[in-house]
């Protein structure tokens, strides 16, 4: 056992001499592994941020354990005919779908309605077009984990009365109360004076639409002046763990309403949170799958220019091998010798990567204010593939090294 150690020992040793021996062209060497590693944790790194960083909005814009209950509510793509379908054969939702749906899911935390529609905003002077009006009933507020920046969200009683009261979303509040405080001023909606009750904290854009051009006012104002077509209903779940259990208890819930037999679709759309979360992993994977493949193959070109050094490192110490095995080196031991200083210039290269990749994705961090993260997987991969590259270009140079004749090489080395 100690002898094992010892050849390994000194293996290593060996091999870290002949490196820094040679600095300039270990560093040169070690180019391509560097910025393949570097490459692979970015990209990875990347990935991992934008699937968070949509996660995140997806979580802003609908809140956690969030379903939404609609006419033509759905997931994904859906081709022409089976729209059509779809369009054809669901109900518009009614109040009456609301009430039942909050009457009889037991185990949703929140049941609520919602109701969009845009329009254009003009007072004193002062124009914004393009609003977003949403109707909504007094618990959307927790639905949908809004928070209010100044004054408060829709009350119970104003929904029940259809009282003329606005949520501002914050570009909003900018445009028309630039100046202090908006709340119990007055907004003009259609023409109706609406009393600020609440403003909205800033929420930013999602792919190009911004949450802070919207407006939140009773649902029951709004059906009243917009109508009454794209009611949504709207639940939460208690916990993450009984989400599924949730979702599925307020379908059978509006299937009992609508009188729909077992084995009839469904004849309304639903989607969730937690779906469409599925999805943009799913998403993200597959961008993972086509760019890292891409990127491994810097680490490639980068082993080939390991295999090239290793054999010219093999000419430079013809001597040595042939004194090494004159003295009673074995094949195995030479093999391994060569081995192992091809599989270090490659974990070092690796190294040097990973610290390229950690300054490279803070920067980007930092400018772009997206947050990056490297994870566990990706650095594992990079190390490994960088290891089996290097374990692989030493092969035929250590090969070559190994078989060496011991006179011959003594001979050739001093002649």
């Amino acid at each position: 056992m100690k002898a094992f150690f010892s050849f390994y020992t000194d293996a290593l040793k060996i091999a870290l001499q002949s490196i820094f021996a040679h600095k300039l062209r270990a560093f040169l060497t070690l180019i391509g592994i560097i910025i393949g590693v570097a490459s692979v944790v970015t990209v990875g790194a990347s990935i991992s941020g934008l699937n968070t960083y949509v996660v995140e909005k997806v979580g802003k814009v609908l809140g956690s354990n969030h379903f939404m209950i609609a006419r033509m509510a759905f997931q994904g793509r859906m081709d022409d005919d089976e729209f059509e379908r779809r369009n054809r054969r669901n109900k518009r939702l009614n109040w009456d779908d609301y009430e039942w749906v909050r009457d009889h899911c037991l185990s949703c935390a929140e049941v609520g309605a919602g109701i969009g529609g845009g329009t254009d905003l003009k007072q004193d002077g002062i124009e914004f077009p393009g609003a977003a009006v949403f109707g909504v009933t007094a618990n959307m507020a927790d639905i949908e984990d809004k928070t209010i920046e100044e004054g408060r969200f829709v009350s119970a009683d104003e929904v029940q009365r259809s009282a003329l009261v606005v949520v501002l979303g914050g570009d909003i509040k900018d445009k028309f109360f630039p100046n202090g405080s908006a709340i119990g001023k007055t907004l003009k909606v259609r023409g109706l004076p609406m009393r600020v009750v609440g403003v909205e904290e800033k929420r930013g854009s999602f792919f190009g639409d911004s949450f802070d051009r919207h407006i939140y006012i009773p649902v029951t104002t709004h059906l009243q002046i917009f109508g009454r077509n794209g009611l949504q209903i709207h639940g939460k779940g208690r916990n993450r763990e009984g989400f599924q259990g949730t979702i599925e208890d307020a379908r059978v819930a509006l299937r009992n309403k609508h009188r729909l037999n077992g084995n009839e679709e469904d004849d309304f759309g639903l989607v969730d949170v937690q779906e469409l979360n599925n999805q943009i992993d799913q998403f993200t994977g597959s961008i993972a799958k086509v760019v890292v493949p891409i990127t491994l193959i810097t680490l490639i070109v980068g082993g080939i220019v390991v295999m090239n050094i290793m054999l010219v490192s093999v000419t430079e110490r013809t001597f040595e091998v042939g004194l090494r095995k004159a003295v009673g080196a074995t094949r195995r031991q030479i093999l391994l010798q060569f081995l192992i200083e091809s599989a270090i210039l490659c974990v070092l290269g690796g190294v040097i990567g990973l610290l390229m990749a950690w300054g490279v994705t803070s920067l980007i961090t930092a400018l772009a204010a997206i947050t990056m993260t490297i994870t566990l997987g990706y650095i594992l991969l990079a190390i490994i593939v960088s290891t089996v590259i290097g374990m692989i270009a030493g092969i035929y140079p250590a090969f070559k090294a190994a078989k060496l004749d011991p006179i011959l090489a003594l001979t050739q080395a001093t002649s």
